[in-house]
């Protein structure tokens, strides 16, 4: 099969326009979405029903379950915070519930789909250590795993016992390797490229390719600033951070 992968969109409707576009044309099989629909942005509402329409692999960002009322913003900065109250106003109930009963983990056809960790999901920790690398294998039930979270894409690499990473775009899953992909962000990267990123694996070829693609930058930011919503969350997408 054929898998479009992404998330991390947080309500940037210009930029998930632009990757299902691109999608599209690659014709997959089904959608895998990593979580995090909503939060920073201004279109909170567009983006759930569009990612609901792809009828998804999906499972439930920090974001997501913070909307939703069942996750603790006392540890958001303050502009995520802000965002996250605006976003929930913005929310018709059903909205909110859709998210409130999203899962933290899906097992499918020997892949693995998680926003953060699979060693403590609900916590929605980082991977950032090797220990944190190891955690994740060690908790893997099949081969691949795939991530979001970090708005970074990179791919962490277990072979013969040994791990390391790759921030390669390309990455082929050869039958003695286990992959743990953050496939980056759609709608707020942080990498230093504002284009919006997703993935595309093909099973039968056996490869994991991050692909990006650019969209209307200005016409997001000018939606974050009309809301009202923080400044900063206008200006960082335009440069990745």
């Amino acid at each position: 099969m054929k898998y479009a992968v992404f998330g991390d969109i947080h309500g940037n409707l210009e930029a998930l326009d632009a990757v299902l576009e691109r999608c599209a044309q690659e014709k997959p099989d089904k959608y895998i979405c990593t979580g995090d629909i909503v939060g920073y942005g201004a279109d909170p509402v567009a983006c759930v029903d569009k990612i609901r329409a792809l009828d998804p692999i999906i499972v439930a960002g920090n974001h997501d379950f913070a909307a939703a009322g069942i996750l603790n913003t006392d540890f958001f900065n303050s502009y995520a915070f802000q965002a996250i109250e605006w976003t929930r106003k913005e929310l018709p109930p059903k909205y909110l519930d859709f998210l409130g009963k999203l899962k933290l983990v899906k097992n499918i056809n020997g892949l693995t789909v998680v926003h953060s960790t699979l060693y403590n999901p609900e916590l929605f920790e980082y991977i950032q250590t090797n220990y944190d690398v190891q955690l994740g294998f060690s908790s893997m039930e099949g081969k691949i795993c795939f991530i979001g979270h970090s708005h970074v894409p990179v791919s962490f690499v277990l072979q013969r016992g040994s791990f390391s990473f790759s921030t390669e775009p390309f990455l082929p899953v050869t039958a003695d390797i286990k992959v743990i992909s953050n496939i980056g962000s759609v709608g707020q990267p942080r990498d230093d490229n504002p284009a919006a990123a997703y993935a595309i694996y093909d099973d039968a070829e056996g490869i994991i390719w991050v692909k990006r693609i650019e969209y209307d930058v200005e016409k997001a930011s000018a939606k974050i600033r009309k809301a009202k919503l923080p400044e900063v969350l206008a200006e960082r997408i335009k440069y990745g951070r």
